[in-house]
């Protein structure tokens, strides 16, 4: 009984299938052929990247950016990126090659994009090859403002070291001795980044002076080894000057001299 009912079936099916037609193929169709591969680097412009004076070299390389076309403005495009450039290209020397820095473009003058600092951070390797087993790893992070408005964000990072002549592998720190440590490393943080400046700030950090001076206020506490501002953020930043921007250039200086009457 069920071979009956699937032999009467067939009929159906066979019929549906007689009257089902292929669609027309894709290239038959007019207007439908494929596009032309075309590189999307010809439709860009290649712009030079200028670090402010602050650092040795102002040459921090080229981007790209489409070409201006309608409302598509490319200067537009420029304005607000930010680049990630190596400290030691910025002050041609090979030592700093563990630190990166941001430059964020605020202006662009024909084909140059005149940047500002924007922050800095250690690299991942570098970061790595400092911690080690057998010792304590101290942190501390401050929020300042700099006497020109800029408002950062710092954070600071140090390791415990043994004594001379210590016989133990060992050299954690207590609880107590972190903490004083931590008020340390904050409070000369604070003091370097309200005294000064963004771009005197950005001179210490590329010196390590900060790192140096808390160094020498803990050994006191405990002894300590490589200390350092491992990141820096820029928060928030003051009111767009276009004055300010080309004296970190080194153009601006000749309109603010007093003439001698």
């Amino acid at each position: 009984q069920k071979l009956w009912k699937s032999v009467d079936l067939l009929p159906f099916f066979w019929c549906v299938s007689k009257e089902y037609t292929m669609p027309p193929a894709r290239f038959n169709k007019k207007g439908k052929g494929k596009k032309k591969a075309t590189d999307p680097f010809d439709k860009k412009d290649w712009y030079n990247i200028k670090a402010p004076r602050m650092f040795t070299s102002t040459n921090a390389g080229v981007t790209p950016v489409n070409r201006t076309q309608g409302n598509n403005i490319a200067s537009d495009n420029l304005k607000g990126r930010v680049v990630t450039v190596n400290l030691a290209e910025l002050q041609s020397n090979e030592k700093y090659a563990h630190t990166n820095v941001k430059l964020k473009v605020d202006e662009v003058q024909g084909k140059h994009c005149l940047t500002n600092f924007y922050g800095l951070s250690y690299t991942t390797d570098k970061l790595k090859s400092l911690v080690k087993k057998w010792q304590t790893l101290v942190e501390a992070n401050v929020d300042a403002k700099t006497t020109d408005g800029y408002n950062v964000r710092m954070f600071c990072i140090g390791f415990t070291k043994q004594r001379d002549n210590q016989v133990a592998k060992c050299c954690y720190a207590q609880t107590s001795k972190v903490k004083q440590i931590r008020a340390r490393m904050v409070a000369v943080m604070s003091k370097e980044a309200t005294a000064g400046t963004l771009q005197d700030l950005v001179k210490k950090l590329i010196s390590n002076k900060i790192g140096e001076s808390v160094s020498r206020q803990v050994q006191g506490i405990y002894p300590m080894r490589d200390i350092g501002v491992r990141k820096v953020k820029i928060l928030k930043a003051p009111r767009y000057d276009p004055v300010k921007l080309l004296e970190l250039h080194g153009e601006g200086k000749a309109a603010g001299r007093k003439v001698k009457a």
